[in-house]
Formats: structure tokens, C-alpha cells, sequence
């Protein structure tokens, strides 16, 4: 697998940012790369405390450990990309790996880094007035886009609706549109599950769908709290196959939440990973690593973060079913 493939190559962390995406942020920043001279091939990410040998000119490698490896947060999307990076760069199975990640969705997971709570993020884009937060809170901090994925929605299998323009979509969730019938399914009253305040899907939903146009307000339960949640909830609300929901392309096709739901052509196109990384589906959403810009160059948190962002980290990203800002099938390199 290819997976195994970075595992024996990873070198840590040398031609760092090679790939990425750059976002704005503060320009205070020392990489890894700039701290150090380039490192030496090595079988595995390793550091060693022994000096080096007349003729080694390579710097150490660094190494992460359990004891070291940064906190990480993020959104739900994003835990098994987590997971896999605490996999490989630990040399654990991700079943090992998983009790190091314990994301606190989106919005939450911004607020965390703010207050010291974590060390790294790997997530979507948060609700806008997040940023707001952390500029009145005076916190400064480095965001590179790693991934592009796309909202999606999805309805029971069952359902004869293929297609929605983003208009449907739109008047659907402001309660103007309430049958199936008048989009071309049957004679049916439509169910429209929401995700909860705070989560990524449901910023981006406002976004990307509904603009400065308001949601309905959705009765209790209507209202997910997750995204496998919401899953459940499409496949079977009362019975029926008349239920609609929203989640991002990797959780629901990845990771196969979507069994027994199919994923809706939006404006006439289909979710793939081709199309999201075309930019022909009309829903994106980028994916984020974050940091506090005051870490340091040699600090595990801001390792990870550059690493992310090699080729390496790219391929690690891609393996993962992700469109990897540093591919050349990524929207980023279109």
C-alpha cells in the first residue's frame, strides 16, 4: 500500500511547504526546513541525541513519540486524516492511534487552540465570526491549506430525486419548497435534517447554500449533533425515504457513511473527487491546518504542521482519499 510506502520513506521534514497552498497569516514564521540543513534519507522519521560523526553532516532527524506528539483538534470530517498522520508518524495502527484524537468540531476546536487547549488543528473552515473571536481574543496564528472536499447532500437510495439545483436546495431549507413532487420526486412531504450550531457542515451550508438568506427553523429533531447522526437519521427518518441532509464528499463516500443514501448531482454535476478536483462541482470547501504563529521553529506542533505540507504529507493526504492541495489533480494546482 501506499500508505506503508511513506511509512518506509518519511525523512522528516526537510523540503517543507514544497506542495502547499499558502493562506495568509502572520509572516513571523522559521520552518523546520530554516532551522536546519537538509536531513539525510532515513527508513523512518527518527531523532537521535548521539553527535554526529566527522563525516555526518546530516542534521537529526526528529522523532515523534506519544510524549511528544502535539494535541491535535479539529473537525469530525477530519478525524480519520488524523488518525492516519498519528499512525504513520508514530509507527502505531490507527486502531492505536485513535486515542489521540479527540476532535471537538469545528468551531470549538478554533476556540481551543485560542485558549492552550490543543496544538495543532486539522480542519474545515468555521463559521465566520470565529476569526472575529480570535482577533478581539489578540490571538495570532498560521493557516495553510492542506485538502479541498466539497458538501455534499444526500438523500435515502430509495428516493427517485438524482438531481438538485442549488436554488432547490436553497428554498427547500427555507421551507418554500416542502413536497418531493414539486422537484420532480413523488408526492411526499420533504424532511429536511440540519446539522447543530457550531458544526463545520452547518457553516458551511450557510455559505456555500444559503447566503444571507436564513434557514428554517428546524424542529428538534431535525437537528443532528453529528454527522454520522445525520446519516442515520436520512436513511431512516420515520420509515420513509423522504429525508435530506448535508455532509462534506470525504465522510460520505470515504468512508462509506452514505450505505443505503445516495449522494445528489448538484446543478447537474455529480460529487467525485474528479470533479472537486476540477472545481467543476459547485460546493467547495477547503481544508485547514492551524497553528499558534507564536510555536516555535522546533517545536513538534509547527514539525507537523510543515510536514503536512511535503510531499510526503501530501501523499499521505491523497492515500487517505482526500484532493491534496499539492497534487497535481488538486484544485490548487488548476
Amino acid at each position: 500500500m501506499r500508505r506503508i510506502a511513506i511509512l518506509l520513506a518519511l525523512t522528516l521534514i526537510a523540503g517543507i511547504l514544497a506542495g502547499c497552498t499558502k493562506t495568509p497569516a502572520p509572516e513571523n514564521t522559521t520552518s523546520a526546513a530554516q532551522a536546519s540543513t537538509q536531513a539525510a534519507p532515513q527508513t523512518a522519521p527518527a531523532s537521535t541525541d548521539e553527535p554526529a560523526g566527522p563525516d555526518d553532516t546530516a542534521a537529526p532527524v526528529f522523532r515523534f513519540t506519544r510524549e511528544n506528539f502535539p494535541r491535535m483538534d479539529g473537525s469530525t470530517a477530519c478525524i480519520p486524516l488524523a488518525e492516519a498522520v498519528a499512525s504513520v508518524l508514530l509507527g502505531e495502527s490507527r486502531e492505536q492511534a485513535a486515542d489521540l484524537v479527540r476532535f471537538n468540531r469545528t468551531t470549538q476546536s478554533f476556540r481551543n487552540l485560542k485558549d492552550g487547549l490543543c496544538d495543532i488543528l486539522i480542519v474545515g473552515q468555521p463559521k465566520a465570526s470565529v476569526f472575529d473571536e480570535m482577533k478581539e481574543a489578540g490571538f495570532e496564528y498560521e493557516i495553510e491549506t492542506l485538502a479541498r472536499d466539497g458538501l455534499v447532500f444526500v438523500v435515502n437510495e430509495d428516493n427517485p430525486v438524482n438531481s438538485l439545483t442549488t436554488e432547490q436546495i436553497r428554498k427547500i431549507y427555507t421551507g418554500e419548497i416542502t413536497n418531493w413532487k414539486e422537484v420532480g420526486g413523488n408526492d411526499a412531504e420533504i424532511i429536511p435534517i440540519q446539522r447543530n450550531e457550531g458544526a463545520g457542515s452547518q457553516a458551511l451550508m450557510i455559505k456555500l447554500i444559503m447566503g444571507d438568506t436564513p434557514l428554517m427553523e428546524a424542529p428538534k429533531d431535525y437537528v443532528s449533533g453529528s454527522m454520522g447522526d445525520l446519516m442515520t437519521a436520512v436513511k431512516s427518518y420515520d420509515g420513509s425515504a423522504n429525508a435530506i441532509g448535508y455532509s462534506v464528499y470525504y465522510y460520505a463516500h470515504d468512508m462509506e457513511m452514505a450505505k443505503g443514501l445516495k449522494l445528489l448531482a448538484v446543478d447537474g454535476v455529480e460529487p467525485s473527487r474528479e470533479t472537486i478536483a476540477s472545481k467543476e462541482y459547485p460546493h467547495l470547501n477547503d481544508i485547514y491546518c492551524v497553528i499558534p504563529a507564536s510555536a516555535p521553529a522546533d517545536s513538534p506542533n509547527r514539525i507537523l504542521y510543515e510536514w503536512l505540507c511535503t510531499a510526503d504529507g501530501q501523499a499521505l493526504i491523497a492515500d487517505e482519499g482526500y484532493v491534496a492541495a499539492g497534487t497535481d489533480d488538486s484544485p490548487a494546482a488548476n
